[in-house]
Protein backbone atom coordinates (compact mmCIF):
# COMPACT_ATOMS: atom_id res chain seq x y z
CA UNK A 1 0.00 0.00 0.00
CA UNK A 2 1.50 3.62 -0.75
CA UNK A 3 1.68 6.06 1.98
CA UNK A 4 -1.10 8.22 2.84
CA UNK A 5 -1.67 11.38 4.79
CA UNK A 6 -2.01 10.21 8.34
CA UNK A 7 -5.41 11.77 8.59
CA UNK A 8 -6.56 9.33 6.11
CA UNK A 9 -5.26 6.76 7.51
CA UNK A 10 -6.71 6.67 10.43
CA UNK A 11 -10.75 7.11 8.94
CA UNK A 12 -10.15 4.47 6.24
CA UNK A 13 -8.86 2.37 9.87
CA UNK A 14 -12.97 3.27 11.08
CA UNK A 15 -10.86 5.87 13.49
CA UNK A 16 -13.56 9.00 12.75
CA UNK A 17 -14.26 11.47 10.41
CA UNK A 18 -10.96 12.99 9.03
CA UNK A 19 -11.44 16.19 10.62
CA UNK A 20 -11.47 14.80 13.89
CA UNK A 21 -8.43 12.66 13.49
CA UNK A 22 -7.03 15.67 12.75
CA UNK A 23 -7.70 17.16 16.01
CA UNK A 24 -6.59 13.39 17.52
CA UNK A 25 -3.15 13.64 15.70
CA UNK A 26 -2.59 17.44 17.15
CA UNK A 27 -3.49 16.04 20.51
CA UNK A 28 -0.31 14.41 20.32
CA UNK A 29 -2.41 10.83 20.69
CA UNK A 30 -0.97 9.11 17.60
CA UNK A 31 2.22 7.02 16.92
CA UNK A 32 4.01 6.02 13.92
CA UNK A 33 7.16 3.67 14.86
CA UNK A 34 7.07 4.31 18.89
CA UNK A 35 7.21 8.49 17.84
CA UNK A 36 4.64 10.57 18.55
CA UNK A 37 3.08 12.58 15.73
CA UNK A 38 1.73 16.23 16.42
CA UNK A 39 1.92 17.98 12.61
CA UNK A 40 -0.62 17.30 9.98
CA UNK A 41 1.05 16.39 6.51
CA UNK A 42 3.03 13.65 7.84
CA UNK A 43 2.28 10.17 5.51
CA UNK A 44 2.42 6.43 6.57
CA UNK A 45 1.81 2.98 5.56
CA UNK A 46 -0.32 1.09 7.43
CA UNK A 47 1.25 -2.54 5.98
CA UNK A 48 4.50 -1.72 6.24
CA UNK A 49 4.72 0.79 10.13
CA UNK A 50 2.99 0.27 13.71
CA UNK A 51 0.34 3.14 13.55
CA UNK A 52 -1.13 3.25 17.27
CA UNK A 53 -4.02 5.49 18.90
CA UNK A 54 -3.60 5.99 22.38
CA UNK A 55 -1.42 2.86 22.34
CA UNK A 56 -3.97 0.58 20.31
CA UNK A 57 -1.99 -0.08 16.88
CA UNK A 58 -4.64 -0.25 14.00
CA UNK A 59 -5.50 -2.38 11.35
CA UNK A 60 -6.58 -1.35 7.93
CA UNK A 61 -10.32 -2.25 7.09
CA UNK A 62 -11.68 -4.66 4.78
CA UNK A 63 -13.36 -1.86 1.69
CA UNK A 64 -16.60 -2.40 1.46
CA UNK A 65 -19.37 -0.93 -0.83
CA UNK A 66 -23.53 -1.33 0.05
CA UNK A 67 -25.97 0.52 -1.81
CA UNK A 68 -29.17 1.49 0.04
CA UNK A 69 -32.61 2.82 -0.75
CA UNK A 70 -32.60 5.73 2.00
CA UNK A 71 -36.23 6.84 3.42
CA UNK A 72 -37.44 10.53 3.55
CA UNK A 73 -35.94 12.47 6.70
CA UNK A 74 -32.94 10.53 7.46
CA UNK A 75 -30.01 12.62 7.07
CA UNK A 76 -26.67 11.73 5.00
CA UNK A 77 -24.10 12.21 7.89
CA UNK A 78 -22.30 9.95 10.39
CA UNK A 79 -22.72 13.00 13.14
CA UNK A 80 -26.10 14.72 14.30
CA UNK A 81 -26.32 16.34 17.51
CA UNK A 82 -30.15 16.09 17.31
CA UNK A 83 -30.19 12.23 17.64
CA UNK A 84 -32.01 11.95 13.75
CA UNK A 85 -31.84 8.48 11.99
CA UNK A 86 -28.80 8.45 9.69
CA UNK A 87 -27.85 6.15 6.56
CA UNK A 88 -25.21 3.96 8.47
CA UNK A 89 -28.26 2.81 11.27
CA UNK A 90 -29.72 1.24 8.22
CA UNK A 91 -26.65 -1.05 7.47
CA UNK A 92 -26.69 -3.10 10.31
CA UNK A 93 -24.60 -5.92 8.42
CA UNK A 94 -21.66 -4.73 9.09
CA UNK A 95 -19.31 -3.61 11.51
CA UNK A 96 -17.27 -1.62 9.38
CA UNK A 97 -17.72 2.73 9.77
CA UNK A 98 -19.31 3.57 6.28
CA UNK A 99 -20.00 6.94 5.41
CA UNK A 100 -22.53 7.74 2.52
CA UNK A 101 -21.14 8.65 -1.54
CA UNK A 102 -22.44 12.15 -1.98
CA UNK A 103 -25.26 13.51 -0.04
CA UNK A 104 -29.56 13.76 -0.50
CA UNK A 105 -31.04 16.04 1.85
CA UNK A 106 -33.16 14.97 4.52
CA UNK A 107 -36.22 15.70 2.32
CA UNK A 108 -35.53 13.70 -0.32
CA UNK A 109 -35.61 9.77 -1.19
CA UNK A 110 -33.93 7.12 -2.95
CA UNK A 111 -30.42 5.70 -3.78
CA UNK A 112 -27.12 6.30 -1.56
CA UNK A 113 -24.37 4.40 -1.96
CA UNK A 114 -22.34 3.84 1.41
CA UNK A 115 -18.47 2.61 1.51
CA UNK A 116 -15.18 3.08 3.23
CA UNK A 117 -13.13 3.97 0.02
CA UNK A 118 -11.81 7.63 -0.47
CA UNK A 119 -10.96 6.95 -3.39
CA UNK A 120 -14.41 5.43 -5.01
CA UNK A 121 -16.34 8.34 -3.24
CA UNK A 122 -14.38 10.91 -4.68
CA UNK A 123 -14.66 9.15 -8.13
CA UNK A 124 -18.69 9.60 -8.24
CA UNK A 125 -19.17 12.70 -7.02
CA UNK A 126 -16.34 14.95 -8.26
CA UNK A 127 -17.72 16.69 -11.58
CA UNK A 128 -14.79 16.19 -13.53
CA UNK A 129 -15.89 12.33 -13.99
CA UNK A 130 -19.73 13.96 -15.07
CA UNK A 131 -21.08 10.56 -12.92
CA UNK A 132 -24.36 10.76 -14.72
CA UNK A 133 -27.08 10.79 -11.68
CA UNK A 134 -30.76 10.36 -12.29
CA UNK A 135 -33.87 11.82 -10.11
CA UNK A 136 -37.47 11.59 -10.55
CA UNK A 137 -39.11 15.11 -9.66
CA UNK A 138 -43.12 15.83 -8.78
CA UNK A 139 -43.12 19.61 -8.82
CA UNK A 140 -45.99 22.12 -9.13
CA UNK A 141 -47.84 23.68 -12.12
CA UNK A 142 -47.59 22.66 -15.95
CA UNK A 143 -43.98 22.25 -16.98
CA UNK A 144 -43.54 23.90 -20.68
CA UNK A 145 -41.09 22.94 -23.19
CA UNK A 146 -39.62 26.20 -22.32
CA UNK A 147 -39.02 25.10 -19.01
CA UNK A 148 -37.28 22.39 -19.85
CA UNK A 149 -34.98 24.49 -22.49
CA UNK A 150 -34.22 26.81 -19.96
CA UNK A 151 -32.85 23.58 -17.35
CA UNK A 152 -30.70 22.40 -20.30
CA UNK A 153 -29.34 25.51 -21.08
CA UNK A 154 -28.47 26.21 -17.43
CA UNK A 155 -30.25 28.49 -15.24
CA UNK A 156 -28.04 30.49 -13.06
CA UNK A 157 -28.07 30.76 -9.25
CA UNK A 158 -25.96 31.77 -6.38
CA UNK A 159 -22.85 29.51 -6.61
CA UNK A 160 -23.08 29.80 -10.78
CA UNK A 161 -24.81 28.50 -13.19
CA UNK A 162 -26.60 25.05 -12.82
CA UNK A 163 -27.36 22.84 -15.90
CA UNK A 164 -29.19 19.47 -16.54
CA UNK A 165 -27.93 16.97 -18.58
CA UNK A 166 -31.83 15.64 -19.59
CA UNK A 167 -34.96 16.29 -18.37
CA UNK A 168 -37.98 14.16 -20.23
CA UNK A 169 -41.12 14.87 -18.80
CA UNK A 170 -43.08 11.75 -17.81
CA UNK A 171 -46.16 12.91 -16.84
CA UNK A 172 -47.71 16.06 -17.34
CA UNK A 173 -50.75 17.78 -15.95
CA UNK A 174 -52.21 21.14 -15.28
CA UNK A 175 -51.24 21.43 -11.08
CA UNK A 176 -48.92 18.90 -10.88
CA UNK A 177 -45.54 17.50 -13.54
CA UNK A 178 -43.15 14.63 -12.98
CA UNK A 179 -40.18 14.94 -14.60
CA UNK A 180 -37.06 12.73 -15.53
CA UNK A 181 -33.92 14.63 -14.41
CA UNK A 182 -30.30 13.93 -15.29
CA UNK A 183 -27.38 16.07 -13.77
CA UNK A 184 -23.59 15.43 -14.43
CA UNK A 185 -22.82 17.85 -11.43
CA UNK A 186 -23.57 17.81 -7.82
CA UNK A 187 -24.48 21.43 -6.11
CA UNK A 188 -26.44 21.92 -3.44
CA UNK A 189 -29.87 21.00 -3.55
CA UNK A 190 -29.57 22.30 -6.93
CA UNK A 191 -32.41 20.49 -8.76
CA UNK A 192 -34.77 22.02 -6.38
CA UNK A 193 -33.29 25.30 -6.11
CA UNK A 194 -33.26 25.46 -10.68
CA UNK A 195 -37.38 24.14 -10.26
CA UNK A 196 -38.12 26.82 -7.51
CA UNK A 197 -35.98 29.29 -9.94
CA UNK A 198 -38.56 28.54 -12.47
CA UNK A 199 -42.05 28.85 -10.55
CA UNK A 200 -42.18 25.21 -10.17
CA UNK A 201 -41.72 23.91 -5.81
CA UNK A 202 -40.25 20.20 -5.58
CA UNK A 203 -43.19 18.29 -4.34
CA UNK A 204 -40.63 14.82 -3.97
CA UNK A 205 -37.60 13.74 -5.06
CA UNK A 206 -36.48 10.52 -5.33
CA UNK A 207 -33.03 9.66 -6.98
CA UNK A 208 -33.33 6.22 -9.34
CA UNK A 209 -29.94 5.39 -10.92
CA UNK A 210 -26.40 5.85 -10.67
CA UNK A 211 -25.17 5.52 -14.51
CA UNK A 212 -26.89 2.33 -14.82
CA UNK A 213 -26.88 1.19 -11.10
CA UNK A 214 -30.93 1.44 -9.49
CA UNK A 215 -32.76 0.56 -6.60
CA UNK A 216 -35.15 -1.96 -8.18
CA UNK A 217 -36.01 -4.76 -5.71
CA UNK A 218 -35.44 -2.53 -2.81
CA UNK A 219 -37.75 -1.27 -0.70
CA UNK A 220 -37.39 1.97 1.64
CA UNK A 221 -34.73 1.67 4.42
CA UNK A 222 -33.23 -1.81 2.96
CA UNK A 223 -29.07 -1.77 2.14
CA UNK A 224 -27.48 -4.89 0.30
CA UNK A 225 -23.88 -5.20 -0.94
CA UNK A 226 -22.93 -4.48 -4.00
CA UNK A 227 -21.67 -7.19 -6.34
CA UNK A 228 -18.00 -7.17 -7.69
CA UNK A 229 -19.20 -6.79 -11.22
CA UNK A 230 -21.91 -3.32 -10.07
CA UNK A 231 -18.25 -2.39 -7.78
CA UNK A 232 -16.18 -2.86 -10.88
CA UNK A 233 -18.72 -0.93 -12.89
CA UNK A 234 -18.78 1.97 -10.87
CA UNK A 235 -15.20 2.44 -10.36
CA UNK A 236 -14.58 2.65 -14.52
CA UNK A 237 -18.13 5.07 -14.79
CA UNK A 238 -17.19 8.34 -16.74
CA UNK A 239 -19.74 10.58 -17.78
CA UNK A 240 -19.20 10.39 -21.67
CA UNK A 241 -19.66 6.45 -21.15
CA UNK A 242 -23.33 6.49 -21.04
CA UNK A 243 -23.38 8.85 -24.26
CA UNK A 244 -21.61 5.92 -26.34
CA UNK A 245 -23.91 4.26 -28.11
CA UNK A 246 -24.32 0.03 -27.17
CA UNK A 247 -22.97 -2.41 -29.32
CA UNK A 248 -25.76 -3.75 -31.69
CA UNK A 249 -27.54 -7.08 -30.24
CA UNK A 250 -27.42 -10.63 -32.14
CA UNK A 251 -30.72 -10.11 -33.86
CA UNK A 252 -29.28 -6.59 -34.98
CA UNK A 253 -25.98 -7.80 -36.00
CA UNK A 254 -27.76 -10.59 -37.91
CA UNK A 255 -30.18 -7.94 -40.01
CA UNK A 256 -27.11 -6.11 -40.95
CA UNK A 257 -25.16 -9.46 -42.46
CA UNK A 258 -28.28 -10.46 -44.11
CA UNK A 259 -28.41 -7.01 -45.82
CA UNK A 260 -24.72 -6.73 -47.02
CA UNK A 261 -25.51 -10.10 -48.61
CA UNK A 262 -28.01 -9.87 -50.33
CA UNK A 263 -26.85 -6.15 -51.87
CA UNK A 264 -23.13 -8.23 -52.36
CA UNK A 265 -25.38 -11.07 -54.63
CA UNK A 266 -27.10 -8.13 -56.66
CA UNK A 267 -26.39 -8.38 -60.16
CA UNK A 268 -26.56 -5.00 -61.45
CA UNK A 269 -27.25 -4.37 -65.53
CA UNK A 270 -25.37 -1.01 -65.93
CA UNK A 271 -26.85 0.83 -69.73
CA UNK A 272 -23.88 1.27 -72.54
CA UNK A 273 -22.71 4.64 -72.93
CA UNK A 274 -24.70 4.76 -76.23
CA UNK A 275 -28.19 3.71 -74.43
CA UNK A 276 -28.95 1.25 -76.88
CA UNK A 277 -29.33 -2.58 -75.49
CA UNK A 278 -26.44 -4.47 -76.68
CA UNK A 279 -27.29 -7.72 -77.70
CA UNK A 280 -24.98 -11.00 -77.73
CA UNK A 281 -24.79 -10.86 -81.47
CA UNK A 282 -22.89 -7.26 -81.43
CA UNK A 283 -21.17 -7.87 -78.43
CA UNK A 284 -19.39 -10.52 -80.37
CA UNK A 285 -18.65 -8.67 -83.47
CA UNK A 286 -17.42 -5.49 -81.42
CA UNK A 287 -14.93 -7.79 -79.60
CA UNK A 288 -13.21 -8.84 -82.86
CA UNK A 289 -9.68 -9.68 -81.14
CA UNK A 290 -10.76 -11.13 -78.04
CA UNK A 291 -8.94 -9.04 -76.09
CA UNK A 292 -12.46 -7.35 -74.18
CA UNK A 293 -11.60 -3.89 -76.41
CA UNK A 294 -14.33 -2.58 -78.31
CA UNK A 295 -13.70 -3.42 -82.16
CA UNK A 296 -14.45 -0.84 -85.25
CA UNK A 297 -18.36 -2.37 -85.01
CA UNK A 298 -18.62 -0.90 -81.56
CA UNK A 299 -16.99 2.49 -82.26
CA UNK A 300 -19.76 2.96 -85.61
CA UNK A 301 -22.86 1.70 -83.36
CA UNK A 302 -21.39 3.97 -80.94
CA UNK A 303 -21.06 7.12 -83.51
CA UNK A 304 -24.59 6.45 -84.22
CA UNK A 305 -26.26 6.31 -81.11
CA UNK A 306 -27.39 9.09 -78.97
CA UNK A 307 -25.54 11.40 -77.56
CA UNK A 308 -22.15 10.93 -80.28
CA UNK A 309 -22.24 12.72 -83.80
CA UNK A 310 -25.46 12.41 -85.49
CA UNK A 311 -25.19 10.13 -89.14
CA UNK A 312 -25.47 11.90 -92.26
CA UNK A 313 -29.02 11.54 -93.73
CA UNK A 314 -28.99 10.36 -97.66
CA UNK A 315 -31.88 12.66 -99.06
CA UNK A 316 -30.75 11.61 -102.95
CA UNK A 317 -29.53 8.61 -104.54
CA UNK A 318 -26.16 8.14 -104.11
CA UNK A 319 -24.11 9.99 -107.25
CA UNK A 320 -22.66 7.22 -110.30
CA UNK A 321 -25.80 5.09 -109.73
CA UNK A 322 -28.88 5.51 -112.09
CA UNK A 323 -32.27 4.96 -110.83
CA UNK A 324 -33.68 1.43 -112.12
CA UNK A 325 -36.52 1.77 -115.18
CA UNK A 326 -39.05 -0.20 -114.63
CA UNK A 327 -40.83 0.25 -118.09
CA UNK A 328 -39.05 -1.74 -119.81
CA UNK A 329 -39.92 -4.84 -117.85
Amino acid sequence: MALERLQKLLARAGVASRRVCEELIADGRVMVDSHVVTTLGVKADLQTQDVRLDGRRLRPERLEYWILNKPKGVVCTNYDPAGRPRPIDLVRATKVRLFPVGRLDATSKGLLLMTNDGEFANRLTHPRYGVPKTYLATVGGRVTAADIRRMVRGVHLAGGRAQAAEVHVVKRGRSRSTLRITLREGRNRQIRRVLARLGHPVRELVRTRIGRIGIRGLRAGEARRLTDKEIQYLKTLRGEDETKPRPPTKKTRATIARAKAAVNHTVRKEPRAGGRKQTKRSQRKDDTDGTGKAGKGHRRHAAGSRGGPARRRRSSPRRGRRPRDHSAQ
